[in-house]
Formats: C-alpha cells, sequence, structure tokens
C-alpha cells in the first residue's frame, strides 16, 4: 500500500485535535485502540495504568521474536483545543496552543509506517501515558505483557538523532523555617527563610556543573504577607547526570549548601531527596543502534549517537530489560507554541521505520 502526503497530514491532524494533556489521555489512548485494531487488525490491551499496549503479528518476516517500538500519548500544556493548519509544507497549530507534534507525529508516522509497509517482524507497541511529567507512564507499565528483547522509541526531534543514554535524576525539595515577625515594628525579631534560601543559591554553580551534569533551581516560594518577616520558603532543586555518582555527590552537596545557609542566620532547613531515574546506557556496538543508524543512513542523514541529560521512556524499558534507544520523529520548537514539523520530514521518518522493519525482519 503506497504512503500518500494527503493521508499523512489526515492522520496527523485527527490525532492532535483529541486533546490529551498529560493525565487526561483517556479519549486519545481509545481513539488509537480502535483505530490500529480496525486499520492494523492490532489485539489491545490496556494496562492497569491506562498505557496502551499492541501486538501486532509480523508481515512476510523470519523474525520469531517481538520488538517494542515506544511512543507517549500526551502532551505539555497548553494542548486543548488545538486546530493544525498545513501551510508551505509545514503543519503548526493556528492558535495559541502546542502543535502536539510530540509526541503524536511519532505515532502518525509509525501507524502510517507500518499501514504501508511490505514486511515487518512481529510488533509490540506501548503507548504510554504521563511522559511529560517524570515518564510515569513506562515507569509503572506492567513488563510481564512485553516480551521484546530490543526497542525504539520514536520521541527524537531531530531525525538524525539516536539517543542511547540518559541521566540519573534527582528531585530535591527544601524546606526553611524562620521565625516571623511584624517587619515594620519588630523586624529584628524574624528570622528570614527568603533570606537563607537567597544566600543558598548564591553558593550553587547551577547549568552545566560539567559536560554531563546539570543542576537547576526551578522553583521558590516563599512568605505570605509583604509586611512580615517570611517564616516560610519551598525551594525544589533538580540534579541531573550522565554519572550516577556524580548525581549523587552534587546533590549531596546542595543538601549541605541549604543546611549551611540556614543555619548560618539561625533558621531550619528541611531536605527530602528522590532519585527519579537512574543513569541508563546501550552500547553504541549493540544491535540496535547498529539498525537505527542503518535506517538514518538510507533516508541521506548522517546518525548522531548520543547520550542526553533528559529523562526518556527508554531509560524505563532499559531498566525492566528492554535494549531500547530513542529514534528521531521530526518535530521542532516542541513544547512551546512555535512547534512544528514539516511534511518531508515526517515523509523521510515514515521511511526510515520501514527500513527497521527490514533490517529486523532479516534477524
Amino acid at each position: 500500500m503506497r504512503l500518500t502526503r494527503e493521508k499523512l497530514v489526515n492522520t496527523l491532524f485527527k490525532m492532535v485535535r483529541i486533546s490529551s494533556e498529560s493525565g487526561e489521555e483517556k479519549e486519545f489512548i481509545k481513539y488509537l485502540k480502535d483505530l490500529f485494531a480496525k486499520e492494523l487488525k492490532a489485539k489491545c490491551i490496556i494496562d492497569n495504568y491506562g498505557n496502551l499496549i499492541l501486538e501486532i503479528p509480523s508481515k512476510n518476516s523470519i523474525c520469531i521474536e517481538p520488538v517494542l517500538f515506544g511512543v507517549h500519548a500526551d502532551t505539555v500544556k497548553p494542548g486543548k483545543d488545538i486546530e493544525p493548519v498545513f501551510k508551505n509544507g509545514i503543519i503548526r497549530s493556528k492558535s495559541e496552543t502546542i502543535l502536539g507534534a510530540d509526541d503524536k507525529a511519532g505515532i502518525a508516522e509509525l501507524f502510517e509506517a507500518i499501514r504501508t509497509a511490505e514486511q515487518y517482524p512481529s510488533l509490540e507497541i506501548v503507548v504510554s501515558r504521563e511522559e511529560e511529567v517524570g515518564l510515569i507512564g513506562t515507569k509503572n507499565i506492567d513488563i510481564s505483557l512485553l516480551k521484546s528483547k530490543i526497542g525504539f522509541v520514536i520521541d527524537g526531534s531531530k531525525l538524525e538523532d539516536i539517543i542511547i543514554g540518559g541521566p540519573s535524576y534527582m528531585s530535591i525539595d527544601i524546606k526553611i523555617v524562620g521565625k516571623s515577625a511584624h517587619a515594620g515594628l519588630r523586624p529584628e525579631e524574624g528570622i528570614s527563610s527568603i533570606k537563607a534560601a537567597a544566600y543558598a543559591i548564591s553558593m550553587l554553580k547551577e547549568g552545566w556543573i560539567d559536560k554531563e551534569t546539570n543542576v537547576n533551581v526551578g522553583i521558590i516560594k516563599g512568605g505570605q504577607v509583604l509586611n512580615a518577616v517570611p517564616e516560610r520558603s519551598d525551594i525544589k532543586v533538580e540534579c541531573r547526570s550522565l554519572s550516577h555518582k556524580k548525581c549523587l555527590y552534587q546533590s549531596n552537596l546542595i543538601k549541605e549548601v541549604f543546611l549551611t545557609a540556614a543555619k548560618a542566620i539561625g533558621a531550619r532547613a528541611e531536605i527530602k531527596m528522590e532519585l527519579k531515574m537512574k543513569a541508563s546506557h546501550v552500547s553504541e556496538d549493540a544491535k540496535v543502534v547498529k539498525i537505527a543508524k542503518k535506517a538514518v543512513n538510507r533516508v541521506g542523514l548522517k546518525p548522531y549517537v548520543h547520550s542526553v541529560c533528559a529523562g526518556t521512556d527508554a531509560s524505563n524499558y532499559i531498566k525492566k530489560g528492554i535494549n531500547t534507544i530513542v529514534i528521531g520523529m521530526g518535530c521542532k520548537s516542541s513544547h512551546s507554541k512555535e512547534e512544528n514539523i514539516a511534511i518531508v520530514d515526517m515523509e523521510k521518518a515514515v521511511d526510515m521505520i520501514q527500513h527497521i522493519f527490514k533490517e529486523l525482519t532479516k534477524q
């Protein structure tokens, strides 16, 4: 069956028009369940967390083992009532919303690749929930429902991207408690939690600590009224590193800085650290990487094999025993109202996925 540009555009349009902000994916997942069952004869399972798992039997393939393809159903905000437009070869949102190409372009490309492919191995497709808010869907997936040993997550921005590693990620919640006092009458009796927080933050090195480790102070909330010395401040900090050891070291350093800053002015710091993700890595010599590199080459691009300090569903699949990498789907300016994707890149993505299918059928 031949892929047409019109069909590819229409497939993406239908998907982005169904709102699915993180936590509100149910309607979109039902749509995909019905679509894949009707058009591709997929066996559909929704696990206990609401992730959609699709099983599609092989076509013209001698490959016995199934292969995982992962995508995610949710989008960031503002992602409701999206109205896509197609002009001068580019698809974007008409109004004040994101487009939702992250990751619905990946889903559309995968669907059209399967629908029009001459051959493919047995496929296990996971459409996960709540990827954008901490990879929660794949963290909670029922791994007993999957048999794949290797996998491809279609969620990279650039088509040449082959992402083989992700970071350890520590979330650090800090509560600083000082002492309130009337700011106009008895300020000397107060202990400012904001001052302690500011002192600590000023001592932190933020951004890139080294080439594989970074720190970000993302949220700070302090005080309740203008005319009182602020008793409490809450700060949220994150630390990421491709080295698990470095992530632990830097996170403990952050903890000590806040404890010391609070103590220095007579305040108290309470700190909770949660390791959300542990660094993962797939060897560049792994079969899954070699297959992806061939596919990228065959659509006229130079593969860019690298690790990133951002979380991907691949990290969770690796942790669960599936050797998984991330490949690109061609979206630009994701997580913004300027998000867009070129139809020629979508066509290349479909071609790339079908080249992966061909390589897999030889295994």
